[in-house]
């Protein structure tokens, strides 16, 4: 998705007046009208509640405290999320509408999936049991975790800056700027491989793209549309989103209604703990149900974020599963097993051999719309996350500027350049780096979360899991414990390039700031963009991004 705007909220100088008690427009007379003005609202403000401040018919100043729900999951302290209301900013210019629950389920839907193509490598490295009990309880120690925190703090900072401004507001801006760097360089690898996905589908169509220069050709040039279409803005959004979605799961409903007189449920059994391949199996789980987190980087575009953003990850992670489990179920349970052929793009087999020619060429085509839809969607996220981080003075001015269509073109370039260099890389070796990476930005994400319970909990949190702070350090005990594993497991190529990539940003941060010093290149904040704030219940305020 590339929204056309970043949704923009009080500028810093409201948030600062609100925090001071300050009321009053400012009026378009003489100096002298001005300062008895303000001298008058800092007087009338001092003597009224703070509620009544809040509530000054300005036109610009609201009562901001979000609206609470019924359930225990809305509970909060009364405490004022200072500087944020529903004023769009100047920069809403660009006329984006806003994302409703159900588009924003199917978004979601592409952010981590696009369907079943990808899954098929966990049947040859563990098996159909290890398989299915994998998308079975995976989802349990990993992608559940993973929504909750994102519905927790999405609605928490509802703004597009997403886990940047969640690592920048818990442990300040040197390791923001860390996970900005780790996360949109796994962005960049995981869209690698959907041109390569896409080949693989069309494999058994084409042999001829299978390999040498018409496949760097094929790679090349739909890397270029893809972006172009990223560019000019047509991006899987809204009740498109709606469309692509249906589109890419149909064909699959299809096969397991065909696979229903087949099926051999004993099939579905067949285990050998003593030849699996962890390494392969755990990278395929790990990249099918994570990413859950990036729909965090467009919460600024949605309508009634603290409502529909846990909604629609509830409502995404059931999808999700049953997208992965039931294809799962029909192709391995309806035909003989063959564990080698298992690789990606195999699911197109299996429907020609259940239903023909028909069904295999219309989930090559599912495979297609899918596979654009999940790049143009990445790169969209991508891009405008380092648009996101130049507003945050994180990069220079140049990474904000927007083509006339709205998008961020210096983004979506640097953007582009990174997948075409990455998908010389097989299909394994470009997940591996990918969870490598996205491993780091996680636990920095878990940081965040329990640091933010503990050092502000009494900040507005619309969303809130219904865990104490000791339940949230448990709840985030079994996903740490998977990204263990799925670290150990990694081979010693994938760990030495993952590390020096992870290098490669600890020392980039230092260098811009002294490019700042120096003046070399232009830095800014952008001033449209909120001063978080958490007022205490002893009225004092503590400014949440440094």
């Amino acid at each position: 998705m590339v929204p056309k705007t970043i949704h923009g909220t009080n500028k810093i100088s409201e948030s600062k007046e609100i925090s001071q008690g300050v009321s009053g427009n400012t009026q378009e007379s003489s100096v002298a009208h001005e300062a008895a003005a303000a001298t008058s609202a800092v007087d009338a403000s001092s003597s009224m509640p703070q509620q009544l401040v809040q509530q000054a018919d300005d036109g610009k100043l609201r009562d901001t405290v979000p609206e609470q729900g019924s359930g225990p999951m809305d509970n909060y302290n009364g405490s004022v999320y200072v500087g944020i209301n529903d004023t769009p900013s100047p920069r809403a210019s660009h006329n984006s509408r806003k994302l409703s629950l159900l588009p924003l389920v199917f978004l979601i839907f592409y952010e981590v999936s696009g369907g079943p193509f990808g899954v098929e490598d966990s049947v040859r490295a563990a098996g159909p049991l290890l398989a299915l009990l994998g998308f079975l309880v995976f989802p349990f120690i990993w992608s559940v975790p993973e929504a909750l925190i994102t519905a927790e703090m999405g609605t928490m900072f509802p703004e597009n800056g997403g886990y940047v401004v969640w690592v920048s507001s818990a442990l300040g801006p040197f390791w923001g700027f860390q996970q900005g760097w780790m996360k949109w360089l796994s962005g960049v690898i995981d869209n690698a491989l959907y041109p390569v996905l896409f080949l693989d589908y069309l494999d058994s169509a084409v042999p001829a793209l299978s390999s040498g220069y018409p496949r760097v050709l094929a790679v090349l040039g739909l890397t270029i549309v893809l972006t172009y279409m990223n560019y000019r803005g047509m991006t899987i959004v809204g009740w498109v989103a709606v469309v692509l979605g249906i589109f890419s799961i149909l064909p699959f409903v299809v096969m397991g209604f065909i696979s229903l007189p087949k099926l051999r449920p004993k099939r579905w059994l067949v285990a050998d703990v003593h030849n699996v391949d962890w390494n392969l199996y755990l990278n395929t789980l790990f990249w099918n149900l994570n990413y859950w987190d990036s729909i965090s980087t467009l919460s600024g575009e949605v309508d009634n974020p603290q409502k529909n953003l846990p909604k629609s990850l509830f409502y995404a992670l059931l999808l999700v599963v049953c997208s992965y489990f039931f294809p799962l179920l029909a192709g391995t349970g309806a035909l003989p097993l063959e564990r080698d052929s298992w690789t990606d793009g195999y699911f197109s087999d299996v429907a020609k051999m259940l239903g023909g020619v028909w069904l295999r060429d219309w989930i090559q085509g599912a495979a297609a719309v899918s596979n654009m839809g999940m790049f143009v969607a990445e790169m969209s996220s991508d891009s405008f996350q380092l648009l996101g981080m130049a507003e945050r003075g994180m990069l220079p001015d140049f990474f904000a500027k927007r083509s006339r269509y709205g998008t961020p073109l210096v983004g979506i370039l640097f953007s582009a350049s990174g997948v075409f260099l990455l998908s010389w890389l097989s299909f394994q070796e470009i997940i591996a780096a990918e969870n490598f990476l996205y491993c780091f930005g996680m636990i920095l994400e878990f940081i965040a979360f329990i640091r933010l319970r503990y050092k502000n909990p009494d900040a507005p949190r619309p969303y809130k899991i219904p865990v104490g702070n000791v339940g949230a350090i448990l709840m985030c005990v079994p996903p740490t414990i998977l990204i263990g594993a799925v670290l150990a497991f990694s081979s010693l190529k994938v760990m030495i390039v993952s590390l020096v990539a992870v290098a490669i940003g600890l020392v980039m941060q230092p260098c811009l700031k002294r490019i700042e010093k120096k003046k070399w290149l232009k830095f800014s904040v952008n001033a449209d963009l909120p001063d978080i704030q958490v007022s205490s219940a002893h009225g004092s305020a503590e400014t949440l991004i440094r």
